[in-house]
């Protein structure tokens, strides 16, 4: 038996070298040894930004006419298989392979890279396996959120004809713009931590050029355009909350502080953002309305999307405000200018990603994100302002432009839209042959 000075003897030896050890530990984890924990972390975001598209479907739903509840939801139900399969294929290795400043390369086409599945991907602790599925969620609902400005009116077969293309032409070399390792505007360090211009911005301006050329609705006096179930818009925008804590805190692709600064940042914002939409309403018609309350919170999810992972808790409130604010008038330019933005895919996702954009250059400090922030124009650093600025406008004329020729070409394969007589039978008998109610 050892003695008590034997034992004391051997408990330092153990704790010398557990203490020569850690660093060791520590220096394998740093040069990119994959973390259970860190993995766990973004396939469950994965599952939360995956669940966000069915929340869309019920979000847009409920701003319909009831003759188009289910062609409606359909629109984010097939984005979610059409997209899943392009980005397997080819859409991830356009984004996030290394190619060129503009585009990536076919690297990981198809997704048969055995390095690729399970090392550690560049200065994270996931397997790239892990981030490609996580980012084929937001490929997924980004050009789901346009089917808003062209809802009750747009052919089935030309809008999945369009997402596809969409997908591949205008999502993807913005995703590498921004998120490549080789991206101009990543080398440029534009800042957009989970998507401000790589989703909402590129989806509402392009939203804009696509409601224009299907342009309005038929409307009759007998079948006004109206929400006929609100109870499922406020439902879905529940979804939408919940699932966006996977898109902002996810996209720290680890379960560390960025990610609690994320998810604070994104509940902070959407309840700012909200109280203050609402209470725009209150001010001008003295009332409040769940539509309302509904709206603001999404706009201030927007419009917190590219700051979350740079900014402080204090920062997003002031974030939320501005942005709810902003989005609560913007809505209502559709009826200053004459296009039918059916459930405001503009002036929330258009106007509130780009505000968010460029509060980011406003508010970003540097201390809560060091490996891969910047500081903004209130921790001096004003010329962050003026890249998130040509960010955006390089994203938006983009966007529009491409958005266009697409269209031009979907249009001249089959029609876009609906004619007067297929809009007033409704969407769900005319293209689907079913009905969402038997009443």
């Amino acid at each position: 038996m050892l003695s008590d000075s034997g034992c004391v003897r051997h408990v330092k030896w153990l704790v010398l070298v557990a203490a020569l050890a850690l660093p060791a530990a520590a220096q394998e984890a740093a040069k990119g040894q994959v973390s259970a924990g860190d993995t766990a972390w973004v396939l469950c975001s994965a599952a939360l930004v995956l669940f966000m598209t069915p929340g869309l479907a019920l979000f847009y739903a409920g701003m319909v006419r009831r003759k188009n509840v289910l062609g409606t939801m359909l629109h984010s139900f097939i984005a979610m298989a059409l997209i899943s399969v392009l980005w397997v294929v080819i859409g991830f290795s356009l984004s996030f392979a290394e190619g060129g400043p503009f585009l990536g390369g076919l690297k990981y086409m198809g997704c048969c890279d055995a390095g690729f599945a399970g090392a550690a991907w560049p200065d994270t602790h996931i397997p790239g396996m892990a981030l490609m599925i996580y980012q084929a969620m937001f490929a997924i609902i980004t050009p789901a959120l346009i089917s808003g400005a062209v809802a009750e009116r747009m052919k089935f077969g030309a809008y999945v004809l369009f997402i596809g293309l969409w997908s591949l032409l205008v999502y993807c070399p913005i995703a590498h713009w921004v998120w490549g390792p080789d991206g101009w505007l990543n080398k440029m360090h534009a800042l957009d931590f989970a998507g401000g211009n790589v989703v909402h911005v590129s989806s509402g301006f392009s939203a804009l050029v696509a409601c224009i050329m299907l342009g309005a609705r038929h409307k009759d006096a007998e079948d006004i355009p109206a929400p006929h179930n609100l109870t499922m818009t406020v439902l879905g925008a529940g979804i939408l909350w919940f699932g966006w804590f996977g898109f902002n805190a996810g996209s720290a692709l680890g379960a560390n502080t960025l990610a609690c600064y994320a998810f604070t940042n994104t509940n902070t914002a959407a309840a700012t953002a909200m109280m203050a939409w609402m209470l725009i309403e209150y001010m001008r018609h003295g009332r409040c309305t769940a539509l309302g309350g509904a709206s603001g919170l999404v706009a201030g999810l927007v419009g917190i999307t590219p700051a979350a992972g740079f900014v402080t808790p204090m920062a997003s409130i002031a974030i939320g405000a501005i942005v709810g604010v902003l989005c609560c008038y913007a809505v209502e330019l559709k009826n200053h200018y004459g296009y039918d933005d059916a459930l405001d895919v503009v002036g929330v996702h258009g106007v509130g990603g780009a505000t968010g954009a460029f509060l980011t250059g406003v508010f970003a400090w540097k201390m809560i994100n060091p490996d891969g922030g910047q500081d903004g124009l209130l921790h001096g650093n004003p010329g962050q302002v003026g890249i998130q600025l040509l960010s955006t406008v390089v994203t938006v004329i983009y966007a529009m432009v491409v958005t266009f020729i697409i269209l031009k070409v979907v249009g001249a394969v089959t029609p876009l839209k609906l004619n007067a007589e297929e809009e007033s039978d409704g969407m769900d008998l005319v293209l689907h042959d079913e009905v969402g109610y038997r009443l």
